[in-house]
């Protein structure tokens, strides 16, 4: 049962792709994102703007300056990487200027994944 946990775990990238997100209680819990990021198109903070996230190039948002190594990553922001990232960003992508604390509750993390989902960049 373990192995066939570990090995769903390894398909999905992270326990959060495996999980159904509710974009409502994302946006809660992206609360704490947004003293840095805005999901408003254009609006970059102390972080970029996350509007239209989901499918974009990691370094990608015009007028933000990324880290060396968040331009050296050749992430494509989908669930799986998203996830990833805000659990462990400095793992993810060691150099990262992201210093927020992780977001290990995989939960928490398809929550906001699908509300990210619902942040257009238009």
């Amino acid at each position: 049962m373990f192995r066939t946990f570990i090995l769903a775990l390894a398909l999905s990238g992270t326990a959060a792709a495996a999980q159904t997100g509710d974009p409502a209680k994302g946006k809660a819990t992206f609360a704490r994102c947004a003293a840095c990021h805005s999901v408003a198109p254009g609006k970059n903070g102390v972080g970029p703007t996350l509007a239209g996230v989901v499918g974009r190039k990691a370094a990608s948002v015009p007028g933000y300056r990324y880290s060396p190594a968040m331009q050296k990553s050749g992430l494509t922001w989908n669930a799986a990487t998203i996830a990833r990232f805000i659990a462990a960003p400095s793992k993810v992508v060691p150099g990262t200027k992201m210093m927020a604390p992780p977001v290990t509750n995989p939960q928490d993390q398809a929550n906001i994944v699908a509300y990210l989902k619902t942040v257009s960049g238009k």
